[in-house]
């Protein structure tokens, strides 16, 4: 009898595993129907693309694209020695700095103002966010005129402070400054929205404490709010850092890269290359370089700064 249980046990296990196999491999076939539209899309829009650059960038290409020639790392060295390239990664790394702690610092303000519990703040929420309903196309065009030398705003107020007018589009000491201004000016809304969103997250009851507790509003920001909120910083810092590096629309019609290149960010650098001079090789090697940049910019920040981020 024991013999003939054993049998039936093994028989039953080996049944039941049976099944669940074939429950798993039925979900896993369901699973990935269900997965079939987004692969495809990020097949054919995100990864060819991808892995088509860098293919051609190991390769010397005709006007349209063509691969002609191989030529190995020919095109990277090209680009480590030239001159353009390095004053474009230069630029690229200059606005990064000017665009994306200002932008950060300025939105943490205004969240801050306009996470107040006051009668009315719903209009400056809606002002401070209002920059998210612009173009990027629209919002350069209104900073052209702003910047203009003759009828714009910023030299009139130079001149009624009694200071001398300034190209800001056209001098290479200012360009990329005023570029940066603007778009530090586009980013605000979303930044400032993420922001207020973690700000609105955090529990009421640790401020109710720390006014029983008696501190300062100053010790709240930074033993409650900061580190509250580090994780929606955390996340608005890389996104803001990795839109830095890819900026292109604002550069393309407020300066054209110029002048004296000063402005020629590396996204604006490619588009040249590969649009203008049709060298599609050296634009390909200027996009997988681009793609180790912002890699290697958002592994640091994921080693570095997230160490600091409290997560309740």
């Amino acid at each position: 009898m024991s013999e003939v249980r054993q049998i039936s046990t093994t028989k039953t296990t080996v049944l039941t595993d049976t099944v669940m196999k074939k429950r798993k491999k039925s979900d896993l076939m369901a699973g990935l129907l269900y997965l079939l539209p987004s692969l495809t899309l990020f097949g054919l829009f995100l990864f060819y693309p991808m892995l088509r650059t860098m293919y051609l960038s190991f390769f010397r290409t005709d006007t349209q694209g063509v691969p002609l020639q191989f030529v190995g790392l020919d095109n990277f060295m090209y680009l480590l020695t030239s001159t353009a390239f390095l004053q474009s990664l230069k630029a690229t790394f200059l606005f990064v700095l000017y665009t994306v702690p200002l932008s950060v610092v300025i939105a943490l303000f205004l969240a801050l103002i306009a996470n107040e519990k006051l009668k009315g703040i719903g209009i400056f929420r809606t002002m401070f966010s209002s920059t998210m309903g612009m173009s990027v196309a629209a919002s350069s065009v209104i900073w052209m005129f702003m910047y203009n030398p003759a009828i714009g705003v910023m030299n009139k107020v130079l001149n009624g402070l009694g200071l001398s007018s300034v190209q800001w589009l056209l001098d290479p000491k200012f360009a990329l400054i005023s570029v940066a201004v603007s778009t530090i000016w586009m980013n605000i809304g979303f930044t400032f929205l993420i922001l207020l969103g973690g700000l609105q997250n955090i529990d009421d009851h640790l401020y109710e404490n720390a006014q029983i507790a008696g501190v300062s509003y100053w010790y709240q920001l930074r033993k409650i709010t900061i580190p509250m909120v580090s994780p929606t910083l955390f996340f608005i810092i890389t996104v803001s850092f990795i839109n830095a590096f890819q900026t292109f629309g604002q550069i393309d019609i407020l300066t054209k890269g110029g002048p004296i290149d000063s402005t020629n960010v590396i996204v604006y650098s490619i588009y040249k290359d590969a649009f203008i001079n049709y060298n599609v090789g050296s634009a390909s090697a200027q996009a997988v370089l681009l793609f180790f940049c912002i890699l290697i910019v958002t592994v640091l920040q994921f080693k570095l700064g997230e160490r600091k981020v409290h997560y309740q």
